[in-house]
């Protein structure tokens, strides 16, 4: 599915964090890895250094790819990956966004903010609108977070992937199931979690009007029971094209707002990808950019790739 992943960096050791990730999937995923830095303004002063930092940096990642692969028992002749090192001058976004297409990207990889000097990466801003208008996923790695452990430190590896029971977040199924797929000495887990709302009793009922009493709390605590039974069968069938694909997989269902649930989730499992649709519907749920997936992105520590609607084949 992935052939050459966009690396962006902004010459800051902040924007670096995604070294480690950039390292690790080139070389367990196979992928030809292009470092971007793009200057506009003041920056075009200092070509000279911005040439010299992204060809150092392209330099030190296709040193530690080699590394990864030899550790990893991969032949000399099956390594091919290649990394390099470009510039763009221009605005940020758009110049991101016109050389992922311009060079048929298929992952981009960045820190969810960046400092050089007094410009930023951040939600919001770069990386909202490289969200929005990429055609590509998109795999955002925490910058600045406290006593994070990089990704070639981790003890366990596993993918958390968020479900509504909707194709549109099932869209998110075939990059979980790449990322799976990659070289490793120890396996990788795919978690599927889904959420289900608590039923509550509408506040206009009343069973003196109707003349029809009825034991709310009885009849809720059946709707939850149907509710979980339904989200654990739906989770069962996904889990089961996975392990058909000698995937390890977990299940669960979780009982409250799903933005809620999958940030708890995911605090309790550090050590893991999350893999999710911006948007998705089922029902009255949604999973939307703007709602659960800002709340999730704002909320959690971990790396993150969202994808949407058509990526799968990209």
């Amino acid at each position: 599915m992935y052939r050459k992943m966009l690396v962006l960096l902004d010459g800051s050791e902040l924007a670096e964090v995604v070294f480690p990730f950039a390292k690790e999937l080139a070389a367990r995923l196979n992928l030809d890895i292009v470092l971007l830095q793009v200057y506009g303004g003041m920056g075009r002063e200092f070509v000279p250094v911005h040439r010299a930092y992204i060809e150092r940096a392209a330099e030190t990642i296709i040193s530690q790819v080699e590394d990864v692969q030899e550790k990893l028992g991969i032949p000399a002749e099956e390594r091919q990956v290649e990394v390099r090192g470009e510039l763009a001058d221009g605005h940020y976004a758009e110049e991101i966004l016109r050389f992922a297409e311009e060079n048929e990207v298929d992952l981009i990889l960045m820190a969810s903010h960046g400092r050089s000097g007094i410009r930023r990466w951040r939600m919001g801003s770069v990386a909202d609108k490289v969200l929005r208008a990429s055609r590509v996923p998109v795999l955002f790695i925490r910058a600045g977070v406290e006593d994070a452990v990089p990704y070639d430190k981790w003890p366990t590896r596993a993918i958390l992937v968020p479900l509504d029971g909707s194709e549109m977040a099932e869209s998110a199924l075939p990059h979980a199931e790449a990322l799976a797929k990659q070289r490793a000495m120890e396996p990788v887990t795919v978690n599927f979690i889904r959420a289900c709302d608590p039923p509550i009793a509408p506040t206009y009922y009343s069973p003196e009007l109707s003349g029809v009493p009825l034991n709310w709390g009885e009849f809720m605590e059946q709707e939850m029971t149907l509710s979980k039974q339904s989200a654990t069968e739906y989770l069962v069938k996904i889990a089961k094209q996975f392990e058909d694909n000698s995937i390890k997989t977990q299940a669960a269902v979780l009982v409250g707002k799903a933005a809620d649930e999958i940030i708890d989730y995911a605090t309790k499992n550090p050590f893991s990808i999350i893999v999710m649709a911006t948007h998705g519907r089922s029902g009255l749920s949604r999973l939307v950019f703007g709602s659960v997936t800002e709340s999730v992105l704002q909320a959690v520590s971990n790396p993150i790739l969202l994808t949407k609607t058509g990526q799968a084949d990209s």
